[in-house]
């Protein structure tokens, strides 16, 4: 018998249920500019980062708080959720994936697209 040449660390498969509830919370409660970005290749934290903007303070608060009840509806328990109390910035951690929500002025300054929109790099001898 063949001894298996490496591990391969295996997820459940909840991921594209709760990324869909999450955009599907984010298009119900108006939020703009919604991103959703894959970084499985940039951090073992998370698969999945979607970023969104609020209208208001409110806005971003009352759409967090929709995201933190629809997901533990749904039998996805949050690990946490930080900012709300300002209402700047919320983020929302659902574990394999992350929402940031934002005032836009907030999400203009920290640029997160930025920091984390960076496509996998190939290993050497590897042909694009």
């Amino acid at each position: 018998m063949k001894k298996p040449s490496g591990i391969k660390k295996t997820r459940p498969q909840k991921q594209p249920v709760l990324v869909d509830l999450v955009l599907e919370v984010l298009d119900d409660l108006k939020a703009q500019s919604v991103l959703r970005l894959d970084v499985e290749h940039l951090t073992s934290m998370t698969d999945t980062m979607i970023i969104a903007s609020g209208r208001s303070d409110r806005h971003v608060r009352s759409i967090a708080q929709a995201l933190l009840e629809r997901c533990k509806e749904a039998g996805f328990e949050p690990l946490g959720a930080e900012g709300k109390e300002t209402g700047e910035w919320v983020l929302v951690d659902l574990g394999e994936v992350i929402v940031h929500v934002m005032l836009p002025k907030a999400r203009e300054f920290y640029s997160l697209e930025k920091l984390w929109d960076i496509t996998p790099r190939k290993g050497k001898g590897e042909v694009g």
